[in-house]
């Protein structure tokens, strides 16, 4: 009986866990950060011509002076949102 009591309890501990963790799970992307299109908020005009679902770049120079590529896709209430974020390397030797 106490075996059983004791079992019940792990499992329902695990059962727990693995919902908080998941429940804390954001998939609202990545955060803005200065140079981002949706840094203090979402853009005030709406993209309505491109089709839900689809994507573009934007790159910029951040705070630190690299240089940054996010990906956005357009989420079916035409806000944007954040898929990736890729940081070019800092020492570009191609360049002159």
């Amino acid at each position: 009986m106490f075996q059983r009591i004791v079992a019940s309890v792990v499992t329902a501990v695990l059962v727990t866990s693995c919902t908080a963790v998941s429940g804390s799970y954001s998939s609202e992307g990545y955060a803005p950060i200065p140079g981002s299109i949706t840094y203090g908020g979402q853009p005030r005009t709406k993209i309505t011509k491109s089709p839900i679902g689809s994507s573009f770049p934007h790159t910029f120079t951040d705070q630190t002076g690299r240089e940054v590529e996010e990906i956005y896709i357009i989420q079916p209430d035409r806000t944007l949102l954040i898929a990736q974020r890729h940081y070019r390397p800092f020492l570009a030797w191609s360049r002159n």
